[in-house]
């Protein structure tokens, strides 16, 4: 709810109390954040200040859009066909790709991509900015350039071209305060013919664990104007994250729980006003790091079953995909094989 354009690049997770408020990196996330330095010893009653500020700070929530992502990362993606990624890095900023997928359902294509990692490092693994885009045969291109302006704010400007037409284009800005997060998304406005889309979002943390926040989104053009508002509450356990969504266009609920090191559980139910339509998953996520292995699988109230698997295949710079997915009720099978290299 309330993504304009579908973003590649996977966002920040929520940091742990006391974490920097700056944005994380999308090249990569570092595995925690440094101490802050041992401040000289200070008077009793000043240590007691501080330490009781200490105590009652809360984290950052994380972005809005990103209350569900931990839920839906335990799903498989639908694979169909064959397809072929190879991936090589021209140098420690630059690194391009190429990619060949042949589907029985729809057009065969070659994609072409690049991604470009600055030289400005906010972090351990940070560095901005990072230019990301491809394009396949047909000339159609999707590009998105993100870069952290100050240690609290990052811009994100993504669009997609359809051949030789515009088809999306937006701009976001983000806001990331000691323990909230704001953010505002432009989607393909147009002055001339007074048409666009505004989407506002807000998380704040009321408690260490819990997080409320609301989502606001505007859409106008010629003869049609609307405003859709939803709420949202993410309460964050020791090993699990329940979150629920609620607005006009439905209701979204997810429920993540990391059962242990190699298993993950995810249930997700969803009910759209518009479509008059309600559905459930359950998912799963087996990670056998001794065997380089990485399994999904999800049932839905659809009697939609799939399965992904992946395989690493050290020491070379392999890695299998597999996937199958079975619609009993429409009675369609559709599976994929892919390669990755590099």
């Amino acid at each position: 709810m309330g993504s304009v354009l579908a973003a590649s690049s996977p966002s920040p997770p929520v940091p742990p109390p006391g974490g920097s408020p700056g944005g994380a990196g999308l090249v990569s996330v570092p595995p925690g954040f440094t101490m802050p330095p041992v401040s000289p010893v200070s008077p009793t009653g000043a240590s007691t200040a501080q330490a009781s500020e200490s105590e009652t700070s809360l984290p950052n929530p994380g972005a809005f859009e990103e209350c569900h992502r931990k839920c839906k990362e335990v799903f498989p993606m639908q694979m169909e066909g064959v397809r072929l990624t190879v991936n090589k890095g021209l140098s420690n900023y630059f690194q391009v790709n190429h990619t060949v997928m042949l589907s029985t359902l729809g057009d065969s294509s070659y994609r072409f991509g690049a991604t470009y990692v600055g030289t400005k490092q906010t972090g351990p693994a940070e560095s901005y900015p990072v230019m990301v885009g491809d394009m396949d045969n047909s000339g159609s291109l999707n590009a998105q350039i993100i870069h952290q302006v100050t240690d609290r704010i990052r811009s994100k400007v993504a669009l997609q071209t359809q051949q030789q037409k515009f088809v999306n284009w937006q701009g976001d800005a983000e806001f990331r305060g000691e323990d909230f997060t704001a953010a505002v998304t432009f989607g393909n406005p147009d002055v001339l013919v007074g048409s666009g889309i505004l989407v506002a979002h807000y998380l704040q943390s009321i408690t260490p664990s819990l997080a409320l926040g609301g989502e606001l989104v505007y859409h106008r053009r010629p003869g049609e104007e609307g405003t859709v508002m939803s709420l949202a509450g993410r309460y964050t356990g020791s090993n699990f994250i329940a979150t629920l969504t609620l607005g006009g266009a439905g209701a979204h609920c997810s429920y993540y729980h990391k059962a242990n090191d190699q298993l993950q559980l995810g249930v997700e139910f969803e009910a759209s006003a518009r479509m008059q339509d309600t559905s459930v998953t359950f998912g799963y996520q087996l990670d056998l790091p001794k065997a380089n292995l990485l399994f999904k699988g999800s049932v839905d109230s659809n009697w939609m079953v799939g399965a992904t698997l992946e395989k690493k295949l050290l020491p070379l710079p392999l890695t299998l995909a597999l996937g199958a997915f079975l619609n009993h009720r429409k009675n369609k099978f559709q599976c994929g094989f892919g390669i990755t290299i590099g």
